[in-house]
């Protein structure tokens, strides 16, 4: 079955690049002149989100301590809860300094409560409210970072503390397999780097080879029917090395009638990022295998538009397009300022340590 992808106009595409404004991948795919950004203004937003994400592994640490749930079940939950906000952020405002939790008031004092500002943990609890006094103020207080986290794990939590029973809660909670695949997907890439900036970015084939590139955004496509390319094309020999871009965990390994040999792996920003027209796969890599930028994943090649193992319709290269997941739907946006953003950047980490 194939995976449901939708196209977005350019300006709401560039509204899916901003969702990077938020994590220390910011200023990657915003503008060109964004991509110009001064130095000193690019180390202090670096600076700035360092401490960020140091006060959430301490609150994450903390409530680790209090609830028994390790770390990167706590740090999953909110990075998805993030991911969501950022792509519904009238829906979802931020309610507090540091988490990404939203929980709507009715959810908070519960659903037959009378006062929907109610801060009272027995009341609340009367109720059936989600909210919870974490902090131990007295007060279950929907704009705290630890009262607002504290409530939605412990109300996860409630079905067990192993993996499985807390994959229950997420399930019982939000209702929806894809909210469950995301955060056992973020639990893992968590668990296996052991902290929370994994937000650096390589280019997807190795700088100094032989490549080409420009932005094919939307570009029409023939083959299959009408349709749009969601994607950048990056020309390159065959067999030269493709490596992820990101820190990421793999979803998708296998043939696809238009992408040919392709493999997609998804972020802690919640996109999906789909690697096609492979000549093969790196055989160590496999589905559900954490993966991290640089590490080879599979070659260029010129395979698709057609039945299992179809190759040479076009020249050899690799398609690399990006998706946003929205909750129900994914939705496709312009790669092309991302690939700039990390090729420059890739070249500067080179040069600082020559």
């Amino acid at each position: 079955m194939r995976r449901l992808k939708l196209t977005i106009p350019l300006t709401a595409a560039l509204t899916a690049a901003s969702l990077f404004l938020v994590q220390p991948v910011s200023h990657a795919i915003a503008s060109p002149a964004q991509i110009q950004r001064p130095e000193p203004a690019r180390e202090q937003a670096a600076a700035a989100e360092t401490d960020a994400l140091a006060a959430r592994k301490g609150l994450y640490d903390k409530l680790s301590i209090v609830t028994e749930i390790p770390w990167y079940w706590i740090a999953a939950v909110d990075q998805y809860e993030r991911s969501m906000s950022k792509v519904k952020p009238k829906a979802r405002p931020m309610l507090g300094d540091t988490v990404g939790v939203f929980i709507d008031e009715e959810h908070w004092a519960g659903p037959l409560n009378p006062n929907l500002e109610d801060r009272t943990p027995a009341s609340i609890r009367f109720f059936n409210g989600i909210g919870r006094d974490g902090d131990g103020n007295g007060q279950a207080e929907r704009t705290s970072d630890f009262d607002l986290l504290y409530s939605l794990v412990s109300r996860i939590a409630a079905y067990g503390m192993t993996d499985d029973d807390f994959s229950i809660g997420l399930w019982e909670y939000y209702q929806n397999s894809r909210s469950v695949q995301r955060i056992q997907q973020f639990s893992r890439i968590y668990a296996a780097f052991g902290q929370l900036d994994l937000f650096e970015h390589a280019f997807p084939v190795p700088l100094g080879s032989n490549y080409s590139y420009r932005d094919t955004w939307g570009a029409g496509r023939g083959w299959g029917g009408r349709r749009t390319h969601e994607g950048t094309d990056i020309f390159a020999p065959h067999g030269l090395p493709v490596r992820s871009t990101c820190y990421g965990i793999v979803e998708v390994k296998g043939w696809n009638p238009f992408g040919g040999w392709r493999i997609g792996i998804r972020d802690l920003n919640n996109f999906y990022h789909y690697y096609a027209h492979l000549s093969g796969f790196d055989k160590t890599v496999n589905i559900g295998d954490v993966v991290k930028p640089g590490q080879v994943v599979g070659w260029v090649g010129s395979s698709g538009y057609g039945k299992p193992g179809t190759q040479g319709k076009f020249p050899p290269h690799l398609h690399y397009g990006v998706y946003s997941d929205r909750g129900l739907i994914e939705w496709s946006f312009d790669p092309y300022p991302m690939l700039r953003k990390w090729e420059q950047d890739e070249r500067k980490r080179k040069r600082s340590k020559k």
